[in-house]
C-alpha cells in the first residue's frame, strides 16, 4: 500500500515520514522503521505495529484503536490525546512516552 508516497509495509523506513491524516487502518508495519515519524491525526485502528520503533514519533491524537503494539520501542513518543482503546502494548517501550489525555480503555500494559 502507498500513502502518501510512503510504501507502507512490514519492515518499511519510515523515519521522519509525515503521515498525518494518513489512513493506515489494519496495515502491517511488523518491524517498521518510525523514528520521528509525524503521524499527527493518523488513523491505525487494528494496525500492526508489532516490533515497529516509533522513538519520537508524534502521535498525537492518533487512532490506535484495537492496534498491536508488543515489542513496540515508543521511546519520547508523543501520545497526547491518542486512542488506544482495547490496543496491545505488552512489552512496549514508554520510557518518556507523552500519554496526556490518551484513552487506554482496556489496552494490554503488561510489562509495558
Amino acid at each position: 500500500m502507498i500513502v502518501n508516497g510512503y510504501s507502507i509495509e512490514a519492515n518499511a523506513d519510515l523515519t521522519n515520514a509525515d503521515l498525518r491524516g494518513a489512513d493506515l487502518t489494519d496495515a502491517d508495519l511488523v518491524g517498521a522503521v518510525m523514528e520521528g515519524a509525524n503521524l499527527t491525526d493518523a488513523n491505525l485502528t487494528r494496525a500492526n505495529l508489532t516490533d515497529a520503533h516509533l522513538k519520537d514519533a508524534d502521535l498525537t491524537r492518533a487512532n490506535l484503536t484495537a492496534a498491536y503494539l508488543m515489542d513496540a520501542d515508543l521511546h519520547c513518543a508523543n501520545l497526547t490525546d491518542a486512542i488506544l482503546i482495547g490496543a496491545d502494548l505488552t512489552r512496549a517501550e514508554l520510557t518518556k512516552a507523552r500519554v496526556t489525555d490518551a484513552d487506554l480503555t482496556r489496552a494490554n500494559l503488561t510489562e509495558a
